[in-house]
């Protein structure tokens, strides 16, 4: 008989767990997390996130930084709320200008003026969400890139929304009124906005088609001279349009300054000439304010500087009898979409101009991807790499395109949070998600937008100058610098009245005196040659710094810093 054969040993097999053990599980992880201090604190450096930085003093100073947390990683409940609130904080401003100025170009009421804010901060919550979600479509394909890509409405739609106005209210289509001394004033045309949310919805198409064609051609085709050269000429004409407007006083009262009796008040309960000195003053207050936290903030406040700038501005403002609070009176405790609705219409002569607009952001989308996947320590080249630029260029492009049934202009990927990751390093989604979920939440709160609409034109113009500067070039020197020199050009008369009502009794070498302070001024390049050179002396030093290397760094990495890797890496 032959000898039997052992039997073999049988093989383990594996099963993929219920869905009752999966949920047990998650119940029980959930649980720990909630009721553990690591759960909610983990081992971040809280500390270093909220300490001062103090210049020329501790540069040689060794700090250990935080860990740095992944996109998907185990992330502490209140790690996840801080970062998230950080991320709202730094993109807050840029969320809430464009509603603002575009509403003001059209003369809206106040309740429309509330509501849009409120659209933009809930239609950016929500799609900002979708961005994060990288949705599997078919093959390679995916809807958003997986990263915390949050979203808004870009400056490269202002200028473009303000020449459809303009042509709206030439032709008649938009109603003005004249006053009896020859002072145009643009009354309310709601449907102009309709007209620009029209036009908006069939131009998203272009970036949809776009975000199939492969990377490569798509950067062959927009390199980074083409769009860099359309982005500094945005950055200029809002300077010249919006935010030096606004510093002066605002567009209606800037239309009254030639009158011989000052009727317009311009902000608040102040009846003030445009380009007065309490104007220019108030609005260098919140830009100087934006200066200072570069100089002496923390990680956190250097990421919150623009909302930092607006509320220094506020406060003053209000105590001098500049803000009024109508606003905030008129506006709901709580509010949603479509509350207010517009008659969506097609321009066709503004086709042309929303395509380039649309074709501009997909540039825009893939370089602010490519900063986004370094920051966040992901592969920026091969397959896994272009399937986040084909997600995020095509959510881009749907964004778009549902941002107009939301009622707000189009809206793209931000690059400011970038910066935000880098200094934090979190790069974890969950803090993106409880940003969505702040923005949404700031949106609801109807009170608030009212609170945004009752920011006084010139802390308002200091503050989106230094903004549309950015927009031009990175850096924060440069963006100091242009902000003024941009200015001059632009709208060269801010600065004609500085010392209108100091001049009488004044001595001659003291009119002299005032005379040459106006003249450098109003020079732009002599202006911006000497804001250049203060912030080239004032702001701290850009060396580079190895976060990883033996865990300590010499000097934390400011958002200036962040800004130029960023700007390097979107011209890859």
């Amino acid at each position: 008989m032959a000898d039997r054969q052992p039997s073999p040993t049988p093989v383990p097999t594996t099963s993929s767990p219920s869905p009752k053990s999966r949920g047990l599980r998650t119940l029980k992880r959930t649980v720990r997390k909630v009721t553990t201090r690591d759960g909610w604190l983990g081992d971040y450096h809280y500390a270093w996130l909220c300490t001062p930085t103090l210049p020329f003093s501790f540069s040689n100073t060794k700090t250990r930084p935080p860990p740095f947390y992944p996109l998907d990683a185990e992330l502490p409940i209140l790690l996840a709320m801080v970062c998230g609130f950080q991320h709202s904080l730094a993109m807050l401003a840029g969320l809430i200008t464009p509603p603002i100025i575009l509403s003001s170009a059209l003369s809206l009421d106040g309740q429309l003026l509330s509501y849009l804010i409120s659209a933009s901060l809930i239609g950016c919550g929500i799609l900002s969400s979708v961005q994060m979600s990288r949705i599997k479509l078919w093959g390679r394909f995916r809807l958003g890139t997986g990263l915390i890509s949050v979203v808004g409405t870009s400056f490269a739609t202002l200028s473009t929304a303000f020449s459809i106005f303009n042509t709206l209210y030439a032709n008649g289509t938009c109603p003005t009124s004249i006053s009896a001394s020859g002072v145009v004033t643009r009354l309310p045309c709601p449907d102009a906005y309709g007209m620009l949310l029209g036009t908006s919805l069939i131009c998203a198409f272009i970036e949809i088609f776009l975000s199939f064609l492969p990377v490569k051609t798509l950067r062959n085709i927009f390199p980074p001279i083409v769009t860099g050269t359309v982005i500094v000429l945005i950055g200029g004409s809002l300077i010249g349009s919006s935010g030096i407007v606004n510093w002066g006083g605002g567009s209606s009262c800037m239309a009254s300054v030639s009158t011989a009796a000052q009727t317009v008040a311009c902000t608040g309960r102040k009846h003030l000439t445009w380009g007065s000195p309490k104007y220019i003053g108030l609005g260098f207050l919140s830009f100087s304010t934006i200066l200072l936290a570069e100089i002496f903030g923390s990680p956190f406040l250097k990421n919150a500087s623009i909302v930092l700038g607006l509320v220094v501005g506020c406060i003053v403002a209000g105590a001098a009898g500049y803000i009024d609070g109508g606003s905030i009176r008129t506006s709901p405790a709580i509010t949603f979409l479509w509350v207010h609705t517009f008659k969506i219409r097609v321009h066709p002569p503004s086709i042309l101009p929303m395509l380039a607009v649309y074709i501009s952001l997909a540039m825009e989308a893939i370089g602010d991807i490519t900063a986004a996947a370094e920051v966040s320590r992901v592969e920026v080249e091969g397959p896994d790499f272009d399937s986040r630029i084909q997600g995020g260029v095509l959510s881009d492009g749907l964004g778009g395109f549902f941002s107009a049934l939301f009622t707000v202009p189009p809206l793209s990927i931000f690059a400011q949070n970038n910066g935000v990751i880098a200094i934090t390093r979190c790069a974890n989604r969950g803090a993106g998600r409880w940003c969505c979920g702040f923005l949404v939440l700031f949106g609801i709160l109807g009170k608030l937008s009212g609170v945004f609409l009752a920011i006084p034109n010139p802390v308002l113009g200091g503050v989106t100058t230094f903004l549309f500067a950015s927009v031009a070039v990175s850096g924060c020197v440069s963006s100091g610098a242009l902000s003024f020199g941009l200015g001059d050009i632009l709208v060269p008369g801010i600065f004609q009245h500085l010392f209108d009502k100091v001049r009488a009794g004044k001595s001659a070498g003291l009119l002299g005196f005032f005379d040459s302070i106006t003249i450098v001024l109003s020079t732009p390049f002599l202006a911006a040659g000497v804001v250049a050179v203060i912030l080239n002396l004032v702001l701290p030093s850009d060396e580079s710094t190895d976060n990883d290397k033996e865990g300590v760094v010499e000097r934390e990495p400011s958002p200036r810093d962040v800004e130029n890797d960023v700007a390097a890496y979107a011209e890859k």
